[in-house]
C-alpha cells in the first residue's frame, strides 16, 4: 500500500482543497452577504442559482444509488431541491419564479459539469457531492443565521429552509459518518488523485458563481 492510499481519504481531500475552499469562503459576495451589505434581492438570486445546481446534483440520485462508489453518498436526508423550491416560493411571494429565473453563465457551467460527471464518472460526482453538502452542513449555517438577521426571515423557516436539515439530528456525528464513507471509497491511489482534482474544480466553479453574483448583486438600502 502506498502512502497516498494509507492516508485517510477524508483528510487527503480536505487538505488538498483547503486553498480553494478558503477562496470560496472569503469571496467578496459572501463577505458582503454575511456583512449585511446586500439586499434581499441578492440573496434571492443566489438561492435561484443554487436551485439550478442542486437540480443537476440530485437529478442522477436514483440512477447512482446502487453504484459502489457514489451510492453510499446518495441519502434522501441531504436532498435540497424541495427545500430550495419552498424558499423561492417564499422569497418571490408566490410568483412564478421558474419562468423568470435566468441562470448566470457560471451557474450553467457549474450545473453542466455536475451533470457530466454524474453521467460518466461516479468518483467525480462524489467530489461535487462532498463540496456541496458538507459545506451546507457547516458554513451554510452561518449564511442562514445572517439571512435571518439581515432580512428578518423566520428562524429556520421559509426562505432559509435550504440550510435546515430536519432529518439530521446530530450534524457533527453525521459529518463524521460522511467522512468515514469517504475513507471507505473503493478506489485506488490514481483515482483518489482524480477525485481530489475534481474537488478543486468544484470549489473553483463555486467561486466563479460568487464572482458573477458579486458583479450584479443589489446592495442593501
Amino acid at each position: 500500500m502506498t502512502v497516498l492510499e494509507a492516508t485517510p481519504f477524508s483528510a487527503l481531500i480536505r487538505a488538498a482543497s483547503r486553498r480553494q475552499h478558503e477562496e470560496a469562503e472569503t469571496s467578496p459576495f459572501i463577505a458582503d452577504l454575511l456583512g449585511g451589505r446586500l439586499g434581499l434581492a441578492a440573496f434571492r438570486r443566489y438561492t435561484e442559482q443554487l436551485w439550478v445546481v442542486y437540480r443537476a446534483l440530485e437529478a442522477a440520485a436514483d440512477r447512482l444509488a446502487g453504484d459502489p462508489v457514489a451510492g453510499p453518498f446518495v441519502r434522501p436526508e441531504l436532498f435540497r431541491t424541495a427545500a430550495l423550491e419552498r424558499d423561492l416560493d417564499h422569497l418571490h411571494e408566490g410568483g412564478d419564479w421558474r419562468a423568470a429565473l435566468r441562470p448566470l453563465p457560471a451557474t450553467d457551467a457549474y450545473a453542466a459539469r455536475v451533470l457530466q460527471v454524474a453521467r460518466d464518472w461516479p468518483g467525480g460526482y462524489v467530489a461535487h457531492h462532498y463540496t456541496r453538502y458538507l459545506g451546507d452542513l457547516s458554513g451554510g449555517q452561518v449564511i442562514r443565521s445572517a439571512a435571518e438577521k439581515t432580512w428578518g426571515l423566520a428562524h429556520r423557516g421559509d426562505g432559509v429552509r435550504f440550510y435546515v436539515f430536519e432529518a439530521i439530528g446530530n450534524p457533527a456525528a453525521y459529518k463524521r459518518d460522511y467522512r468515514a464513507r469517504l475513507d471507505a471509497l473503493p478506489v485506488d491511489g490514481p483515482e483518489r488523485l482524480r477525485i481530489v482534482e475534481e474537488c478543486r474544480r468544484a470549489f473553483a466553479l463555486n467561486t466563479g458563481l460568487f464572482r458573477e453574483l458579486a458583479g450584479s448583486a443589489p446592495r442593501a438600502e
